[in-house]
């Protein structure tokens, strides 16, 4: 046999060789999908008895319908929590407005108050000049002061006793000294303008003449 035979052979048997490696390599192939089919085909048939087993099985129920009570519970406090909010901000808006008026009409009680005086007052200067009766005139006067006087202590408003009392410069303000005898010294003797007081506190000094040093009793 010559060299070309030789190789003739060889190459004829290395194509057996691979005709026959693709044919397994086929068969492998064929076998693996036949396998997968079927293994479909079987999950296929149990998913519906597995389902029906589930949906028997009572645990299974149990956690169904707890479930289902737990996503209405939610459902309803979350309702319930929308509702709060929505309330919280109208009471809030209404608090504020409340507030707000409370500020801008802080003065009507004063004020309803003091209108019968300020009639009063109105209704004499309109007949000041048809009186010629002083002691007239001085009596409606003095009865429009003692209602007004009596309106401001109601609102807690007090006048200063100043006159005859020790100088204090929590209470008084002294624009002049004088040397006055009879009188101790730092002595209020005059007041030029009243102070009042709001409740307990100052809104307006006393304006006061206070005897100085030279002064003695």
């Amino acid at each position: 046999m010559n060299n070309k035979e030789k190789k003739n052979g060889k190459d004829k048997e290395s194509n057996e060789i691979k005709i026959e490696r693709g044919s397994n390599t086929t068969n492998s192939a064929e076998t693996e999908n036949k396998k997968q089919n079927e293994q479909s085909v079987e999950n296929e048939l149990l998913e519906p008895a597995a389902s029906a087993n589930i949906e028997d099985n009572p645990e299974y129920k149990a956690l169904k319908q707890q479930n289902d009570s737990l996503t209405n519970e939610v459902s309803e406090l979350k309702d319930r929590l929308l509702r709060k909010a929505a309330e919280f901000e109208n009471y809030k808006r209404r608090t504020e407005n409340e507030h707000l008026n409370f500020l801008k009409y802080a003065a009507e009680s004063f004020i309803s108050k003091v209108l019968p005086v300020y009639d009063d007052l109105e209704r004499s200067l309109a007949h000041i000049n048809e009186s010629s009766n002083i002691e007239t005139i001085t009596s409606g006067l003095n009865m429009i002061f003692s209602k007004f006087s009596k309106v401001l202590e109601e609102q807690g408003v007090k006048k200063i006793e100043a006159k005859g009392m020790p100088f204090d410069f929590n209470f008084h303000e002294a624009l002049l000294q004088q040397t006055v005898q009879g009188v101790a010294p730092h002595t209020v003797i005059e007041v030029v303008e009243p102070g009042y007081m709001y409740k307990d506190k100052v809104i307006r000094h006393a304006k006061v003449i206070v005897s100085d040093e030279n002064s003695a009793a």
